[in-house]
């Protein structure tokens, strides 16, 4: 055993003693009648009434042969009274030797202390289970970031708001789901391990199969296997599941996330914007209450319909760059430059209307914003425009200047997507390791034939972020990715 602090060693002399007083510190379950919060909210009713309660001791105040402390279940803290002469001298000694930390049951009577505080009357308790060590920061809180991330189960103890965040990111995914199943999808599950890589532009996590004696790779996308069911037939499927992207880790990004992919037949990214916006409208409201949010001390007005702007518009209006009067790939590079980017020597004219657009635009981008209509070169999956071939029927959802859904108009011509995934491989053999691979069956698959088809991917962290006014993506993921101590 590694070496333990003095507060460590006082809790294991506990441990033994509370054993040699004949207490199991790691006891049965406990049957309990109440969580705290219903205690609360219904005290004119339970007044006098008998109560079993389970939780975690958080504060003690003894005053002699009395005790004050505050246990705290899932739902919150409740005040309990233990006094020697309720349950007799043997039980207040062994009930001396528990200490914060400690989870008990007890069993009791709800009255209401002269101070007002609505409170337990303890006539029975039991150990639960003894904790070894104490609770960080006197019990006040957890500040430390990197130790709340680290410790998850820690910052749920003595950070509430921590739970509720938890708790509303739980609601929020069941509310999606419930949408998109009242209007008729399915729920399907795809495999996580892939032969190839696709569906993003994003580099993989690779493994090894033994027994088959070749790599896979962790999925950074579930879109091509969803689209492979939509030719098969299946013509509403959603899938909600993990990603994985071997990519930095910033506070927009974690190398595996959550997402919603959707997709459905006989749709376009038409379909796809109303979808995002009444989903996420319908959501908020479900659990929150309103479709206005705070974010960073901002409000967000998620009611629909969200403004919208073609990628063209909105480099105009934000970077005062117009594209319209930008006809080469040569005046592109030469306009990257100007604007201080980094760029490859074959970089393209739509290359560089995305890499503006990222670069000056997106940060302005704080109400909900659809910007459609994006380079057909950063969009291998997506129809091209009618009216503009150089573009593509493709969006992207944008709130505080983060991007939160991306969707197409999908691209179903087996010849033209045959000819972007050669594209792709050739910036592959530039060096390009987020180019997207050919994926041979998927293109088979469509030539079997793919009826046009509208797909949708929103990237379900980010929206909790939004929704619950976290700063960060590690503050919505139970267990970030964290470099090892």
């Amino acid at each position: 055993m590694t070496e333990i602090s003095e507060q460590e060693q006082i809790r294991w002399e506990k441990l033994d003693k509370l054993q040699e007083l004949g207490v199991e510190p790691y006891g049965e379950k406990f049957a309990s009648t109440h969580q705290a919060v219903n205690i609360l909210e219904n005290f004119a009713d339970l007044e006098g009434q008998a109560v079993a309660v389970a939780g975690r001791l958080m504060t003690v105040r003894a005053h002699g042969k009395a005790t004050f402390a505050h246990i705290q279940d899932e739902s919150g803290l409740i005040q309990i009274y233990v006094r020697m002469n309720d349950v007799g001298e043997k039980a207040y000694e062994i009930f001396e030797l528990l200490d914060i930390g400690d989870i008990i049951g007890v069993t009791g009577e709800v009255f209401r202390t002269r101070r007002g505080e609505i409170t337990i009357a303890v006539k029975e308790f039991r150990l639960l289970a003894k904790a070894l060590r104490p609770l960080p920061e006197k019990w006040h809180g957890l500040t430390n970031v990197d130790l709340r991330y680290r410790q998850r189960y820690l910052d749920l103890i003595v950070n509430p708001e921590v739970k509720d965040v938890f708790i509303k990111r739980s609601k929020i995914v069941q509310e999606i789901r419930n949408y998109l199943n009242s209007l008729g999808f399915l729920e399907v599950e795809t495999p996580v391990l892939h032969t190839i890589a696709g569906g993003a532009t994003a580099k993989p996590f690779t493994t090894y199969h033994n027994a088959l004696g070749m790599p896979l790779y962790l999925r950074i996308a579930t879109e091509l296997h969803l689209k492979r069911l939509v030719v098969g037939g299946m013509e509403k499927v959603y899938e909600l599941g993990r990603i994985f992207r071997n990519e930095g880790i910033s506070t927009k990004h974690n190398p595996e996330f959550t997402t919603v992919e959707i997709y459905q037949a006989q749709a376009d990214y038409e379909d796809m914007m109303r979808l995002t916006e009444e989903m996420i409208a319908t959501v908020a409201e479900k659990v929150l209450g309103t479709t206005k949010v705070q974010f960073m001390d901002q409000e967000l007005d998620l009611t629909p319909p969200w403004q919208r702007y073609t990628m063209v518009d909105a480099v105009k209006k934000f970077a005062n760059i117009d594209f319209t009067q930008i006809k080469t790939d040569e005046e592109a590079r030469y306009l990257a430059k100007e604007k201080g980017l980094e760029i490859t020597e074959n970089i393209t004219r739509g290359e560089v209307m995305n890499e503006i657009f990222e670069e000056f635009v997106e940060r302005h981008l704080f109400q909900p914003t659809f910007i459609i209509d994006y380079p057909v070169e950063v969009s291998p999956l997506a129809k091209r425009k009618t009216d503009d071939p150089a573009m593509t029927y493709r969006f992207e959802a944008f709130m505080a200047g983060s991007e939160i859904a991306n969707a197409f108009t999908e691209l179903n011509d087996p010849r033209d997507q045959r000819q972007r995934f050669e594209q792709q491989l050739a910036k592959r053999a530039a060096g390009d390791e987020e180019a997207h691979m050919l994926d041979e069956d998927f293109v088979q698959a469509l030539e079997y034939g793919m009826p046009p088809t509208g797909g949708l991917g929103i990237g379900i962290d980010r929206l909790i972020m939004m929704l619950t006014d976290s700063p960060s993506i590690r503050d919505v993921i139970l267990f970030p990715t964290m470099r090892p101590k």
